[in-house]
């Protein structure tokens, strides 16, 4: 067995790499348009293990960026994160080498098909190791996984406590199972305020058009001003997406890849980047324009639009991704929990984020995670 590193999906084969993904929208094509998008404060990393025949066995992508500590906080604890911040400008942000990567919805860690559990753990175990080699030898002082999923939580609790990682809430992954055959149907399934408040503010949406798109072009401009405008309002933001993301993404996975626009007469007040194959609709990113958003109701708006796209299309399932997770339970969601491992490489420094974890957790600020977490432990 070998494990290695690569900084370009491309050292991997297609087939290859998406054996070990199936089913998945966020496959090759999805992390080399990712890869050509040129997001500025990343640069990207790929691990795998081979074994003596040289197959792939286990493959996971991962990032290397500049972290910021408070980038999950909120209230008092932002407030108090910005005075350090002022004062020691170097003291919360950490080169952090992560497993998963920004822009996508979980940590995709794939096994070659027939992979038993105990040598998954031993290969996942393998993964960590090099990644341990490589923070070590380009200073990089923090590792991490991001949003690893409940369904292998078993696998990284096993794997990543043995390497000194800890772990704490994400935010977690929202899925509408679609099994009505129109809107009404769907409605029926809230609870009467919510279906009442939905049919007031579409009454309100009167005038807004929708026209899906295969691409950007003639566009552009306005497309990159609402997404930076709904970043701009973002509680969280992280990564920063830029034109050529959208546009690479549209023509990677082309098939698979739509853009929804909304306007308003003549004027795009909104767009929507989905991925979607014949099973799963998975929205990405929507953008607005927060001038008309509240008055036209923008995100219900494209949240039906999206229902009803999956009802036209016959797709059993809508993910909606993370963010908002309290209405899109609401609005008839499952959540599915996610999770994000760490550890910072000097000890004394761990320690001290292992205090400060205590009262700085997502679920310690939201009491909907705090309630998912709960139910996950049972």
């Amino acid at each position: 067995m070998e494990a290695v590193v690569v900084d370009s999906i491309e050292a991997f084969g297609r087939e290859e790499w998406n054996r070990l993904f199936p089913d998945e929208l966020e496959d090759w094509s999805y992390y080399r348009a990712v890869e050509k998008s040129g997001l500025p404060d990343f640069s990207w990393l790929y691990f795998g293990v081979r074994d003596e025949a040289g197959l792939l066995r286990v493959a996971v992508p991962a990032f290397v960026t500049v972290y910021r500590l408070d980038t999950t906080l909120t209230g008092a604890l932002k407030r108090f994160a910005d005075w350090v911040t002022r004062h020691f400008p170097r003291l919360l942000r950490q080169k952090m080498l992560s497993l998963g990567s920004p822009v996508s919805e979980i940590c995709h860690l794939g096994f070659a098909p027939g992979v038993p559990a105990d040598e998954q753990q031993r290969l996942l175990g393998a993964i960590l190791a090099k990644a341990e080699s490589f923070a070590r030898e380009n200073r990089v002082r923090m590792i991490a996984v991001k949003d690893a999923t409940a369904a292998q939580d078993a696998l990284w609790a096993a794997a990543a406590k043995a390497h000194g990682l800890r772990r704490q809430p994400g935010l977690p992954t929202a899925f509408l199972d679609v099994k009505f055959a129109n809107i009404d149907e769907y409605l029926a399934t809230l609870s009467k305020a919510t279906r009442k408040d939905i049919r007031r503010k579409l009454k309100d949406a009167t005038g807004l058009r929708v026209e899906w798109r295969t691409g950007i072009d003639g566009i552009e401009g306005e497309v990159m001003r609402l997404y930076k405008s709904t970043h701009a309002n973002a509680q969280f933001s992280f990564e920063e997406l830029t034109s050529e993301y959208f546009r690479n993404v549209l023509r990677g996975m082309a098939g698979r890849a739509n853009c929804a626009t909304y306007w308003l007469g003549d004027k795009l007040v909104a767009f929507n980047l989905v991925l979607h194959d014949g099973k799963r609709l998975l929205d990405k990113f929507l953008g607005m324009d927060y001038t008309v958003a509240r008055e036209h109701n923008l995100y219900f708006y494209t949240w039906i639009e999206n229902v009803r796209r999956c009802i036209d299309l016959k797709l059993a399932l809508y993910q909606s991704g993370q963010g908002l997770h309290a209405l899109k339970r609401r609005l008839g969601s499952r959540l599915s929990a996610n999770w994000l491992w760490y550890r910072h490489r000097n000890r004394f420094v761990d320690a001290l984020f292992a205090l400060v974890e205590r009262i700085a957790r997502l679920d310690r600020q939201d009491p909907e995670l705090a309630a998912l977490i709960e139910d996950s432990a049972r």
